[in-house]
């Protein structure tokens, strides 16, 4: 109730000020030019959420009867289709910017119609409305990103204090080349797939080599993990699950990796993951990681 607040308005906030420089450049919604969503493929999710109904990708794709491989090119990648001539894609350009127009709110773009122009008030609230449209769209991305760094925050504070360093990332330090006394954020661990062929990387939240690590011990690894309801957690639990396999059957049974949880984890969740081997760490009882001789 303290946190996910404040980072949904800090992430609203800098997403108003994009979305009022996108209505500039729109002439405020009312000149949707092909020359300006070439320019700036990017403000295509802003003009969606501009509309009355807001317009899903797909049925975007539909009611202006443009290219789909345009349109997610332009959602996914913020660029037009490489393969796509300048011709052809004005064509899409044109139709998609006629439907945004038609389409327009006309309860959050007040001006339009009207030959009096938009005053800075109205589109700071138009904007406003917008921006919080595209950032409910992805409310748990944006709760979930915010609460990781949080909880790694945490992490170092907490390792700082006790006097372990920061490896920083980068280095070319690899996981099992740590020092005692070390600890590193979102470091890679490579690991086989079945059959030995295929090489995949497995990042890993929080890597910590404890200060009375043998040598040739691995370091212990944590994954950060957050949930604001029950919902999910379940469904996600075969995650770690995963990564415990693949890290054990590349590296040894000797191989720790846990968890540092936030929030609602209930104990179907729990103990599906200690059947795996998989212990944890809850945020509000920080210092249990004492008990992992770190």
């Amino acid at each position: 109730m303290k946190f996910a607040p404040k980072a949904f308005r800090e992430t609203r906030v800098q997403t108003t000020k994009d979305v009022e420089a996108a209505l500039k450049a729109t002439g405020n919604l009312t000149n949707i030019k092909p020359a300006l969503l070439r320019e700036h493929p990017e403000i295509l999710p802003t003009l969606r959420m501009s509309t009355c109904p807001p317009i899903a990708v797909d049925r975007l794709i539909g009611l202006a009867g443009v290219s789909a491989t345009l349109v997610k090119s332009m959602e996914q990648d913020k660029r037009l289709p490489v393969r796509m001539s300048a011709c052809e894609a004005d064509t899409h350009l044109v139709k998609i910017g006629e439907i945004i127009e038609k389409m327009a709110d006309p309860d959050i773009f007040v001006w339009i119609g009207r030959q009096q122009p938009a005053n800075q008030a109205e589109i700071h609230r138009a904007a406003t409305i917008v921006a919080d449209r595209l950032c409910g769209a992805v409310a748990n991305p944006i709760i979930r990103n915010a609460q990781e760094k949080r909880q790694l925050a945490a992490i170092k504070a907490w390792l700082e204090a006790r006097g372990y360093t920061q490896q920083p990332g980068g280095d070319g330090v690899k996981f099992d080349a740590m020092k005692p006394g070390t600890f590193s954020f979102r470091m890679n661990v490579p690991v086989k797939l079945e059959g030995g062929v295929q090489e995949v990387n497995i990042p890993v939240d929080a890597v910590i080599k404890p200060k009375k690590a043998k040598a040739g011990e691995l370091p212990i690894f944590f994954e950060a993990k957050s949930a604001g309801d029950f919902t999910n957690t379940n469904k996600r639990r075969k995650e770690e699950a995963v990564k415990m396999a693949q890290l054990r059957s590349n590296y040894g049974a000797n191989v720790r990796f846990n968890l540092f949880l936030c929030g609602y984890f209930d104990s179907g969740y729990l103990g599906y993951e200690a059947a795996e081997g998989i212990d944890w760490v809850w945020e509000h009882r920080i210092d249990d990681f004492t008990h992992f001789g770190i």
